[in-house]
């Protein structure tokens, strides 16, 4: 019978179920187990692809029969899936000019995430997107930002206006009390320089929240 392997070649890796292309990514199985078996075993023990996508490197590492190696194929998997998911919507036709946009564009790139990042969305005149660029990567609780780190990369960008998006981890989309505090201080920042901030948005599993529509600043 053909392998995982022999069938993606044959008749198409899209063909393939979960079990057998997290075989292909795990390589080998571990000891008393093939492959495909230890996938399978793997997958439950996770709670299926979305249990995976969320556990970490580090703690996917400490499952007997994983290690390092395993464990950081099996992230790099999910983040070039991530990475050709946004590349393949783009952002070039895009326009943002309400807080709907906004999220029906972050939602499926951040909210599945277990760490907080923030991105800056700068926009031309017409609200179209010019650019969309990660700028704050930190932890489960969130990580700090300067005006400085907003507004240097929207300039750069000769944006004629900018979003905020950052995702919340817990799965919580309601703004807290640093997230307020730091998008009053970038938008008085913006009034300063002429590049208003239009909105800052926070997505999560349980949703999505616009601090603008929310009565911030």
């Amino acid at each position: 019978m053909p392998n995982a392997r022999e069938r993606a070649l044959s008749d198409g890796i899209e063909t393939l179920g979960d079990v057998d292309l997290l075989a292909i990514v795990l390589g080998t199985g571990s000891r008393g187990l093939s492959v495909a078996p230890f996938a399978a075993t793997l997958l439950d023990a996770e709670g299926g692809l979305v249990g995976l996508l969320r556990s970490s490197p580090h703690t996917l590492s400490r499952r007997p029969g994983i290690g390092p190696a395993k464990a950081v194929r099996v992230a790099a998997a999910f983040e070039l899936g991530r990475r050709a998911q946004i590349g393949a919507l783009g952002v070039a036709t895009l326009a943002m000019r309400g807080y709907d946009e906004v999220a029906a564009w972050a939602q499926p790139r951040l909210a599945p995430l277990e760490h907080e990042e923030v991105w800056l969305i700068s926009l031309d005149a017409q609200n179209s997107v010019k650019s969309a660029r990660r700028i704050g990567q930190g932890g489960l609780h969130g990580c700090a930002l300067t005006t400085r780190d907003v507004l240097t990369p929207a300039l750069r960008d000769a944006a004629s206006a900018i979003v905020l998006v950052h995702n919340h981890p817990s799965g919580d989309p309601r703004p807290s009390a640093e997230d307020v505090a730091m998008t009053r201080a970038v938008s008085a920042a913006c009034d300063v320089v002429g590049v208003p901030l239009l909105d800052h948005v926070v997505v999560a599993r349980g949703g999505a929240c616009s601090l603008f529509e929310s009565g911030v600043p």
